[in-house]
């Protein structure tokens, strides 16, 4: 028996091994990265026009995401390397490509002390040049068709003009999405956790077991199930935009290869109605403003999770109404495969 054959009648196995591995190797680092991080005074910066009750959290460490994104690397590195799991390679390198945007952007804010990073032409710049190499990945080596959630085998073959455009809309929209919704203690966390749980199972659903989609899948999962014994409520570390574009990264590219970048509306729903709600907000100010002379708002804040916290709803509360509405929805998403 070959490795790939091994992977594909063991697939649990693996997959098992790779969640307690990462969960153990992130559990580990909490401890040491941590105080280190408090010892550097990468400290998070809050913004004076976020929610009062956030105005506590000043100091935090941040970049937490360092410490998951080395747990995936590392297992992810023994799959490709070991068990011959190469497909993966694109999606974690998509992972790691966001993740490194994100570690600039913290760095510059940490450094400087300041609120803004990267700015935003250099950060959309930046996310258009790895949307663009994975984009490139997709085309040569997977193809232009997608699959259409509920058709079950139908099919879309779209023109690669089209085909592109449509990724780079995925992949961006997805990215910033999970960049908004890390806005309370353990929010991206939770709900990713779920969302890599779902594509755990719809890789051995799809037949993608063999080649390690299942397995990378359950490194995240148990990456992050590590690091949320930290990053709940009351958070002892923040994620940062490192943890956030990479997870991110990781949901986009996973449907991608697997050729269902539709299903994201349904498992990453809460990414998207976060990144919605901030086009609205920015959208309807500005034409209030320039039409009544002051600025209006649809939501008391955005994203929508500051909505729901001002209108009374402690942290954990969000959080948890979040995480099951994703959880509910990826399982109605696991019916349309």
């Amino acid at each position: 028996m070959n490795v790939v054959e091994f992977i594909k009648n063991n697939a649990i196995l693996v997959t098992t091994i790779s969640v307690l591995v990462s969960f153990g190797i992130v559990v580990a680092l909490n401890p040491i990265i941590i105080p280190l991080l408090r010892r550097l005074k990468f400290g998070q910066s809050i913004r004076e026009e976020g929610p009062k009750s956030h105005q506590k959290k000043s100091g935090t460490p941040t970049m937490g995401g360092v410490i998951f994104l080395f747990a995936i690397t590392v297992v992810s590195l023994i799959l490709i390397f070991v068990f011959k799991c190469y497909d993966i390679l694109p999606v974690l390198l998509l992972t790691l490509g966001f993740g490194l945007i994100g570690f600039i952007d913290d760095l510059i804010i940490v450094v400087k002390k300041r609120n803004e990073g990267l700015t935003e032409i250099q950060k959309f710049g930046a996310q258009i040049i790895v949307t663009a190499i994975f984009c490139f990945y997709l085309v040569k080596n997977i193809g232009t068709s997608i699959k259409i959630p509920f058709a079950y085998g139908v099919e879309w073959n779209m023109p690669t003009w089209l085909f592109v455009i449509f990724i780079f809309i995925v992949v961006v929209g997805t990215v910033n999405g999970a960049n908004f919704t890390d806005g309370l203690d353990g929010l991206a966390t939770s709900v990713t956790i779920v969302i890599a749980a779902f594509f755990m199972v719809a890789a051995r659903k799809l037949g993608f077991a063999g080649n390690g989609y299942m397995a990378f899948s359950g490194t995240v999962l148990g990456s992050l199930l590590g690091f949320l014994t930290v990053n709940s409520y009351p958070a002892s570390i923040f994620m940062g935009d490192t943890g956030s574009l990479a997870l991110g990264g990781f949901v986009a590219g996973m449907a991608c290869v697997m050729r269902n970048p539709l299903i994201i509306i349904l498992v990453a729903f809460i990414y998207l109605i976060e990144v919605i709600s901030v086009m609205l907000q920015v959208a309807y100010f500005k034409f209030t403003k320039k039409k009544y002379g002051e600025g209006r708002r649809i939501f008391r804040m955005a994203p929508l999770h500051h909505h729901y916290q001002e209108g009374g709803q402690s942290e954990t509360q969000v959080v948890t109404r979040f995480a099951i509405i994703t959880l509910i929805l990826c399982l109605v998403a696991f019916l349309g495969l």
